[in-house]
């Protein structure tokens, strides 16, 4: 994990490191309650027998908005940034959904800072990040986030 308290101590780290989580088994149970919450009980989410997947498993196929609700999951065991007044998500970009991601898989997410800046005070820093299928050739999710931070 990378632990960061100061603006120079974050800036230090530009393009030098990787960042990787631990692997996580995705649960048809987190399937479930995400297609619940958003509103969304499309079988590609919750019927195993309808969803499109090609591997001889029982359980459903997971769309792109599901793995990306994972980041700040897999972000809380990377990096733990302190001395901080406040943190915000503040956006992503360069998002692009890969490979789907089916239930019982294993997935992490790895990353390295991309670019920071001092905003008079609020450091912008922007995380290149994969989320990686155990044993896939392609990611589930390609993306850059960004992140305002505010130190004490």
């Amino acid at each position: 994990m990378l632990v960061i308290q100061t603006h120079d101590e974050f800036k230090s780290h530009l393009n030098k490191e990787t960042v990787i989580s631990p692997w996580h088994v995705i649960k048809q149970e987190q399937v479930d309650g995400f297609a619940e919450a958003t509103l969304d009980p499309g079988t590609i989410n919750t019927d195993a027998e309808k969803s499109f997947s090609k591997r001889s498993t029982t359980a459903a196929t997971l769309p792109g908005y599901f793995a990306l609700s994972l980041i700040p999951f897999f972000w809380k065991q990377m990096v733990d940034v302190q001395n901080l007044s406040m943190q915000v998500n503040y956006g992503i970009e360069h998002l692009e959904f890969g490979q789907a991601i089916v239930a019982g898989s294993e997935v992490r997410c790895k990353g390295s800072l991309k670019a920071i800046a001092n905003l008079r005070g609020i450091t912008k820093a922007t995380f290149a990040i994969e989320l990686e299928i155990k044993d896939q050739p392609a990611p589930a999710i390609t993306a850059d986030i960004i992140f305002l931070c505010h130190f004490i």
